[in-house]
């Protein structure tokens, strides 16, 4: 009631003065019932003394949980001198208030307490910095659950998230159920496979945002190969594969885009020239370029499959069987594809073919007709 009053009161000065003393009065009760009374009464008013709610968020754990997480009147600087000061088990808390500034989710992240850390991750629509993102995707790579909360975030910086991938397939290559189910170098090229896909959609996720950092810290640690490159084409993410061309050529990426999507021959050989790429390599790049403007390499995986195998026949048959060095690598990734696809796309006739075969030659069906179960006369 004294709570109330104190919260409500306008009148004169010497009645809030006593309401004031009053309060504080019931503050240094002995009973805790008391204390709590008092906090849930001043709970969530702006207007709450800041100098009793600071105290009662040093009090027992169930008074200080509810203060630290609905109290309007703590300050940045009061949160912020609470993480060192305040009980651990009162402290998680504080990751659940309705709002929290930027300083504050930094000090949080500094004190490098598990829970308090996974609070904040869990609240998606929370802004984090992301420098801060990184240095956790960093520091805490190896912590499973953590890998996944910060995957799970959408403003996750490009560069973290693929750090974060390659440790993933590091943690599957080396898990016992894994290495067990799947012989080695299949396994190697998976998830080599993974990381290449995982890569292009980054990029193209980055490119649509107007963001060419990612393309250009790739470039910086030579990371865009011709196998990347390649990908990024069948795989229909054509912002990124443009913006991996503009660091390679020093062209813009807009420039470059539109001349992927309708310049001649010609204008793509050069461009693949500019690129640093091999005569065998660019003709090859730009033949694929070409067929991928009449087909959605990114959904339609019967159309990705049409083109590998094309591209195949056609490598074979242009230089009779002998493919040029230059070709290796590219050659090499092309039948990686071939076979990935061709067995997704096998996958899919059979079942298909069952559903349309005349009935007549249908197999019988095994599962005899369930018995009737006559009651007893």
């Amino acid at each position: 009631m004294v709570a109330a009053a104190f919260i409500e009161h306008d009148g004169p000065a010497d009645e809030r003065a006593a309401l004031y003393a009053a309060l504080f009065g019931f503050l240094e009760d002995s009973s805790v019932k008391v204390r709590a009374a008092l906090a849930y009464g001043l709970l969530r008013s702006d207007r709450a003394p800041r100098v009793i709610m600071l105290a009662l968020a040093k009090d027992a754990p169930v008074i200080a949980r509810a203060v630290l997480q609905f109290s309007p009147v703590l300050l940045d600087a009061d949160l912020i001198s609470l993480l060192d000061e305040a009980r651990p088990e009162a402290l998680a808390v504080i990751t659940d208030r309705e709002k929290l500034s930027e300083p504050v989710v930094r000090a949080i992240l500094r004190t490098g307490k598990r829970t308090l850390i996974f609070g904040l991750l869990k609240r998606n629509a929370l802004s984090i910095p992301s420098d801060e993102l990184q240095k956790l995707a960093t520091v805490s790579a190896g912590d499973a659950k953590l890998r996944g909360l910060l995957l799970a975030r959408t403003d996750l910086p490009a560069e973290a998230r693929l750090a974060l991938v390659e440790h993933c397939t590091k943690a599957l290559s080396a898990t016992r159920i894994v290495k067990g189910a799947v012989a080695p170098q299949r396994l190697q090229r998976l998830l080599r496979d993974a990381v290449d896909n995982a890569t292009s959609r980054i990029g193209e996720r980055e490119a649509i945002f107007g963001n060419s950092a990612f393309a250009d810290g790739l470039s910086q640690s030579d990371r865009i190969t011709t196998r990347l490159l390649m990908n990024a084409i069948l795989t229909g993410q054509v912002l990124f594969f443009a913006d991996c061309l503009s660091q390679l050529s020093g062209l813009p990426s807009a420039k470059i885009f539109s001349l992927l999507s309708k310049g001649p021959r010609a204008g793509l050989n050069a461009l693949f020239a500019k690129c640093g790429m091999a005569p065998a390599l660019r003709n090859l790049v730009a033949r694929i370029v070409l067929q991928a403007r009449d087909a959605d390499l990114a959904d339609d995986v019967s159309a990705r499959f049409f083109v590998v195998t094309s591209m195949i026949e056609e490598l074979i048959i242009e230089h009779q069987g002998d493919i040029p060095e230059d070709l290796h690598a590219a050659f090499a990734y092309l039948n990686e594809q071939n076979l990935l696809l061709a067995r997704a796309a096998a996958r899919g006739v059979m079942p298909g073919f069952a559903e349309h075969t005349d009935p007549y030659r249908r197999l019988p069906n095994s599962r005899e007709e369930p018995r009737l179960a006559l009651p007893a006369a």
